[in-house]
């Protein structure tokens, strides 16, 4: 007998004619679902509870609560989507994710307790920590399914995971206008919805191994720990000037930086569009030692970006202050004023987001090229950078000193990776023709 569960995950797991389609469209459905809504919702819990809850539900979204999915994510993914020889088993990821869970979820609540936050503000935030830390753990699940070859299944997950999530989450907040418990909904949501696209479908999944050796988490943690650190402070370097608003601003200022913030979430989608099409060929030319078309792909992509920013930079500055202004109507009278007087520091957002953009992709090649000592050492003096400047800039300027500092950390980062890459080509070249 068909139980209900096994019709689900039929439904689910079915592809039609065309897997390799499904694939695409569903992982770029999910990738698009999962960055809307990061980007907007801040501004919609802004017009429905107001500029402090707006700003305390900001910094715990897209700050904290993201620094600890992070922890619990621990940079696994790219190592278990290419671990085709099943190095580790599904169970040996799957324990080592309770683990790292464990930490998250310990981690956040030993920041707030020491926080100095008032004990609402904290309980709201740790709810937005569970609800992050949550769904890391179902990147767990949505790895093995890529893995595994059903890529489709990872793209259903993350969008009617977020659909149910962030929709129970606002029908929440619209019923109650409490946000607390919008909060503590969502989180509710988020656990049925790891139950019912992730945990039920694996199951019916062939060729998933459950079974774990306890003796493999030490050498599992050692193989990714420094992706995790390195993914770990580069959130912190883009998240710097948010911190410091948070620890020397009040709540409202969280989420008008917040809103300001936004672009950089659309100019690291279009990025990652044109820049994810060209790793494997990359690749391929690093390792093929074709060092002169390497950095001639190189160039060409980062003039398309260079182009994008210019683009971008220019609508900033043309269209930005009406775009800001309308805003302000959806938010209502209130708010009159505090948009469109964050003009300038807007700008100099969607110019540090272009700079994020242009290390990005030579993160990548500094990956490809095998140089993670290189990125962890720019990414330790960045850190140290940032929690120098942050505190310095957002003290004396607000607003304006945050974009300013984030900027300056952007373009530093920027310089040192782009400076990195090339110094490696040309050496690579001059080695390849000395030979």
């Amino acid at each position: 007998m068909v139980t209900m569960a096994e019709r689900w995950a039929a439904l689910l797991m079915r592809t039609g004619s065309n897997k390799e389609k499904q694939n695409i469209l569903w992982n770029m459905a999910g990738s698009f679902c999962y960055a809307f809504a990061s980007m907007v919702l801040s501004f919609l819990v802004m017009g429905l509870a107001g500029e402090d809850d707006g700003g305390i539900f900001a910094f715990g979204y897209s700050t904290f609560g993201q620094q600890m999915f992070i922890l619990a994510y621990f940079g696994i993914r790219p190592f278990q989507i290419t671990d085709g020889e099943q190095e580790y088993r599904f169970g040996d990821y799957l324990r080592h994710r309770y683990m790292t869970c464990a930490a998250a979820l310990a981690a956040g609540a030993g920041y707030l307790l020491v926080s100095g936050y008032t004990a609402r503000k904290a309980a709201v935030i740790f709810l937005l920590v569970c609800y992050k830390v949550a769904d890391g753990f179902a990147d767990v699940y949505e790895s093995e399914f890529q893995r595994n070859g059903n890529l489709h299944l990872t793209g259903k997950s993350n969008t009617f995971r977020t659909i149910l999530s962030v929709g129970t989450f606002l029908g929440a907040l619209l019923g109650s206008g409490n946000l607390l418990s919008a909060c503590k909904a969502a989180v509710g949501a988020q656990i049925v919805g790891i139950i019912l696209f992730d945990v039920i479908v694996l199951r019916r999944l062939e060729g998933v191994d459950y079974g774990w050796d306890k003796s493999r988490m030490g050498a599992l943690t050692g193989g990714t720990f420094l992706l995790f650190v390195s993914v770990f402070l580069d959130f912190y370097i883009f998240s710097a000037a948010k911190y410091s608003i948070d620890a020397y601003m009040n709540d409202a200022a969280s989420g008008y930086f917040n809103i300001i913030f936004m672009p950089t979430s659309v100019i690291n989608l279009a990025a990652g569009f044109v820049i994810r099409p060209v790793l494997t060929g990359l690749t391929d030319m690093w390792n093929g030692k074709r060092f002169d078309e390497f950095a001639g792909k190189l160039l060409g992509i980062s003039r398309i970006i260079g182009a994008l920013s210019v683009l971008a930079l220019v609508l900033a500055a043309g269209l930005g202050r009406p775009v800001l202004w309308v805003l302000e109507q959806i938010l209502g009278g209130m708010y009159e004023g505090k948009l469109t007087g964050n003009h300038v520091p807007f700008i100099l957002i969607v110019m540090g987001g272009a700079c994020y953009a242009f290390l990005n992709l030579h993160y990548y090649a500094l990956v490809i090229m095998r140089r993670q000592k290189a990125i962890f050492g720019i990414y330790l003096v960045l850190t140290g950078a940032a929690a120098v400047l942050a505190p310095i800039f957002v003290k004396r300027g607000g607003i304006l000193g945050a974009a300013a500092v984030y900027l300056i950390l952007m373009g530093l980062m920027a310089f040192g990776f782009g400076a990195w890459t090339w110094a490696g080509i040309l050496r690579s070249r001059q080695a390849g023709r000395g030979g």
